[in-house]
Order: C-alpha cells, then sequence, then structure tokens
C-alpha cells in the first residue's frame, strides 16, 4: 500500500469564506499515482471544516444563513470562550459542519455521487491557515 500526503494553505480576506477544493485533491490524487484507495481532507484549524456538498451558490447562502442563525458571530459577549480571540462562533460552527471528508478512489478518480464537490469552509479567516490531503491504496 502507498501513501501520499499534501497541505493546502489558504489566506481568505474575510472572516467567513467557502472555498471550492475539489480541483486541488484531483490534482493531488494524481500525483500519489494511486489508482484505488481513499482520500482523506482535513481542515487542520479549529475554527474551520471541510465537507462535501452541491456546488450551487443559493446553497451556499442558505448555509451562511444557517450557521449564522445557529451561532451568531455577535454580541461576542454571549460566549464564555470569547475573550482573547472572538471566536466563539467559529468553533461551534465548525463542530456541525465537522472536520473532514473521506472519499473512495476508484479507477484513479475521486468516486462521487451526483453533483458531489469537497469544500474548505472558513468561520475565522483573514489569517493563514491549511487543510491536509491523505490518500492511501495502490
Amino acid at each position: 500500500m502507498k501513501s501520499y500526503r499534501k497541505e493546502l494553505f489558504f489566506h481568505l480576506p474575510a472572516r467567513r469564506g467557502l472555498v471550492n477544493i475539489t480541483p486541488q485533491v484531483e490534482q493531488a490524487l494524481r500525483e500519489s499515482g494511486i489508482r484505488e484507495g481513499l482520500v482523506l481532507v482535513n481542515a487542520m484549524n479549529i475554527t474551520a471544516s471541510v465537507f462535501i456538498n452541491d456546488d450551487e451558490s443559493g446553497l451556499h447562502q442558505d448555509l451562511e444563513a444557517w450557521l449564522e442563525k445557529l451561532a451568531p458571530e455577535k454580541p461576542y459577549e454571549q460566549y464564555r470562550h470569547n475573550g482573547y480571540e472572538d471566536n466563539a462562533d467559529a468553533h461551534l460552527k465548525r463542530t456541525v459542519m465537522g472536520r473532514e471528508a473521506v472519499i473512495a478512489v476508484t479507477g484513479g478518480r475521486l468516486d462521487f455521487g451526483t453533483w458531489e464537490q469537497i469544500f474548505y469552509y472558513e468561520f475565522d479567516g483573514m489569517r493563514k491557515k491549511h487543510a491536509l490531503i491523505k490518500i492511501i491504496g495502490e
């Protein structure tokens, strides 16, 4: 069995932002030479998420609105975590959206269902962050 590791780096210009990272994961899979196996993609920061869904702008807006209702950024004083950094909402949003995605590799390709894409979702941006791609298989 072979393994391959690659990091993706982000510096989003806003507090929150969504990035379709499917092309970067597909590139990493090509670089790995693995034809059958699994790809793990995970956010390496506690205030970001990696997940799979449709790349549709209305859905992206719905996710943002829904998450903001569940864990509104402000007022900052509503959270006990806030103090040094006012990012408690980002931690809660990450908990809801999850840390990672695992995708099967079949015939050297990501084995997706219809419309599936991989996203990195930043909840506390404006600084350097990263995600890990780990591919195992043959």
